[in-house]
């Protein structure tokens, strides 16, 4: 009885939900379907770091006319970041450089100095620029997010959450420069005077992790925000989106890192995209009227899949059928029903069934098939037939 009960423990498949992260908030996302596939306290306000960072690209971008345009690096971009700790990128008072080696030195080594830099020349100041980070966020929807300086710094005024900052973080990579710059590991600036390497990259060969599925990330620390992290990863077709906060800041591990690799590794050892219809597949078969043809076959036009449990295969689904059981030969074209495709009780596809035409006409079929009406009209016809037939003399 033991190994019986042990035996059926395995088979059940571990969920997510009761893996423990130490991230205390997170939002995973499958991005090919735009559906939320975890989360943990993805909705409370927290101190996010450096992940403020990628709101600030994506706004400099959108307020910047050239990329390659030259700036000198000003003092107001300096001051204070040595008081508040700030993570730079390295620039100097008086440097001259591009919008796009600021742009890279925001996000590659979260630099403090380049986005006050770009804040500087955009909007004349590192609050004016925040109100346009604010107006963005508001344009969003975000109602749950605040911002009060362009680097993540702590304060009570600045806040957002991990499915925000998911929701900015789609918006920026729609761009194409913010999405180049997102994916980058390694940045050499236009004078030759700095390279940029990833902070996610330096974590990598600091501590021997390997780095299977990401391909984008930015982090974030403070003492307040603890370790953060926002990545995109890929594997076998599937593109992913994680936003992690507030991981121990204390530890001399990054368990944030830790965290993506957990549930990357989680998701893409027990799930994938399973062909719950593929083209051709018969769909349903329908009665005819007033038709040559007994029965119609109506089949799918294209493959269907869903991003399952790799546990669960097509014998586990069900299908219900509402709609049109017969087809006139007159009837329109159009959607006739709808097909549910379902796992238990949930409903992983709803399929519009369209009726295209397809059905010869026949009188028989439409005599045969209409016999109380066709039937006393012929018999009317031979009566009268009969009543209107000369007489023999």
């Amino acid at each position: 009885m033991k190994y019986l009960i042990i035996f059926l423990f395995l088979l059940i498949p571990i969920n997510i939900n009761a893996l423990e992260i130490n991230s205390s908030h997170a939002i995973l996302y499958n991005m090919n379907e735009n559906t939320v596939l975890f989360e943990k306290e993805a909705d409370t306000r927290t101190y996010i770091a450096s992940l403020t960072k990628i709101m600030t690209t994506i706004v400099a971008i959108e307020n910047i006319d050239d990329i390659n345009e030259y700036v000198t690096i000003p003092y107001e971009a300096l001051e204070g970041l040595i008081e508040a700790n700030a993570s730079v990128a390295g620039f100097k008072l008086g440097q001259i450089v591009t919008y796009k080696d600021l742009l890279y030195g925001i996000l590659l080594p979260s630099g403090a100095d380049a986005a006050k830099t770009v804040a500087y020349y955009i909007a004349g100041s590192e609050e004016k620029f925040v109100d346009l980070m604010n107006e963005k966020a508001e344009n969003l929807g975000l109602t749950n997010t605040h911002f009060a300086n362009t680097s993540g710094l702590d304060t009570d005024n600045h806040y957002s959450t991990v499915r925000d900052i998911s929701i900015i973080l789609k918006y920026a990579l729609q761009n194409e420069t913010f999405k180049e710059i997102y994916t980058t590991n390694t940045y050499t600036t236009s004078d030759n005077s700095l390279t940029f390497k990833s902070v996610y990259s330096n974590y990598l060969n600091r501590y021997d992790l390997e780095n299977k599925y990401i391909y984008g990330s930015k982090t974030g620390y403070t003492t307040l925000a603890g370790y953060c992290l926002s990545t995109i990863a890929n594997y076998d077709g599937v593109e992913y989106m994680l936003i992690t906060t507030n991981a121990d800041g204390t530890s001399n591990y990054p368990l944030h890192i830790m965290d993506a690799n957990m549930i990357y590794d989680y998701f893409i050892n027990n799930y994938h995209y399973l062909n719950i219809i593929n083209k051709n597949d018969l769909l349903i078969t329908l009665d005819t009227k007033n038709s040559k043809e007994d029965k119609l076959e109506i089949k799918s036009n294209e493959t269907i899949s869903k991003y399952l449990n790799k546990n669960i295969t097509n014998k586990d689904l069900s299908f219900e059928y509402n709609g049109l059981n017969e087809i006139d030969y007159f009837t329109k074209k159009g959607q006739i029903g709808t097909l549910n495709i379902k796992l238990n009780d949930e409903t992983l596809e709803s399929i519009s069934i369209m009726y295209n035409g397809g059905l010869t006409f026949s009188f028989i079929s439409l005599y045969l098939d209409n016999l109380i009406i066709s039937l006393p009209i012929t018999l009317l016809i031979l009566v009268l037939i009969l009543k209107l037939r000369p007489k023999k003399s």
